[in-house]
């Protein structure tokens, strides 16, 4: 069985954060700033006049949030190598 293939646009940065994201157990320390980065490219984030982003999460996010931010990547083909 082979991996799928990676994006070509992400940098070594972003899949350095996917990889945080997938990892088992759940790593605790992965940076928000990392993270939005990663969703800028792969996606279009959005600032709100509020502040909030289009992908509301919190600052230092959470195993749960972790959780659903793999489901969310990997749903639209985005997995670690």
């Amino acid at each position: 069985m082979t991996s799928p293939p990676q994006p070509e646009h992400l940098n070594n940065r972003h899949r350095d954060t996917l990889r945080q994201i997938f990892r088992h157990p759940v790593s605790h320390n992965v940076e928000w700033r990392a993270v939005l980065s990663l969703l800028e490219a792969v996606g279009t984030v959005t600032v709100r006049h509020d502040g909030k982003v289009a992908v509301t999460l919190g600052k230092d996010i959470d195993a749960q949030m972790v959780m659903d931010l793999r489901r969310m990547l990997s749903s639209a083909g985005y997995r670690p190598s």
